[in-house]
Order: C-alpha cells, then sequence, then structure tokens
C-alpha cells in the first residue's frame, strides 16, 4: 500500500485500471469495534423487570360477548376486539377447510393433487429414515 504512495502505482480491477484507494495517515490503524453494552442489568431474559411478575391475559366469560366478537385476534393491545361478521359476508371456502387431523393416504383420492403431494412427502420421509444411518463417503 505504501507503494500506491509512493509510486502512484495502480491495480486493474475489473475492466480497467483503477486507483488504490488512499489509507487514512500512516499512523493510524483501521479497528472495527463493538457497540456499548446497553444498561440492562437487573432485567430478565425477556427484557421484563425482576421483580416484575409475568401475568397471563384476560379471560372473557361473558357468552355474549363470545359469540359476537373473535377475542384476543387483534394484535395491538389497545384496539376493540374484532367483531363477527354474518355467514354470508365470509367466503365459501372457510367453512369447508379440513379442522380436523389431516386425512391419510387411504382416504385421499388418487386423482386428486393433495393424494400425489402426500405421496411424495412420505416418500421424501421414508427416503430421510432409511439414509439416517448411513455414513457419508
Amino acid at each position: 500500500m505504501a507503494a500506491a504512495r509512493l509510486f502512484g502505482a495502480c491495480r486493474a480491477w475489473a475492466w480497467r485500471p483503477r486507483e488504490l484507494p488512499i489509507l487514512p495517515s500512516p499512523g493510524r490503524l483501521l479497528v472495527r469495534g463493538f457497540t456499548k453494552k446497553t444498561g440492562t442489568k437487573g432485567k430478565g431474559a425477556r427484557g421484563a423487570a425482576v421483580g416484575e411478575a409475568l401475568k397471563d391475559p384476560e379471560v372473557c366469560t361473558d357468552p355474549q360477548r363470545l359469540t359476537t366478537h373473535a377475542m384476543g385476534v387483534s394484535i395491538f393491545k389497545e384496539s376493540p376486539d374484532v367483531a363477527l361478521k354474518p355467514d354470508a359476508e365470509y367466503p365459501e371456502w372457510l367453512f369447508q377447510m379440513n379442522l380436523g387431523p389431516p386425512k391419510t393416504l387411504e382416504e385421499l383420492d388418487p386423482e386428486s393433487r393433495e393424494y400425489w403431494r402426500l405421496l411424495r412427502k412420505q416418500n421424501i420421509w421414508r427416503h430421510n429414515r432409511l439414509n439416517r444411518n448411513q455414513k457419508f463417503l
């Protein structure tokens, strides 16, 4: 690097020669430092104060409110609960969703896309189980 200053040397980078970057004064070194430690003394793992105990969310027991509002769905602390709409305003596929356990391969139609996806997934799982104990060559 000193030669670049003394002799004006250039180095070819990419397709045309460019000058080498000029470093700071010879006595200074570029050192990357770490950030300052924040004042988290006395705080727990999640940032809560040590004396402050975590409390469970409030549970609504009002049956009228439970049937008309979706409780605990809003991501904001201060926003009101979301009111439920009539069933006609929701899309039809929402009521056709499978909420139970996933269907087995025998329950699915072999002509459907879900059948072939599940078959592929099970073959990958089987292949991974068989190759788990093989040594890497």
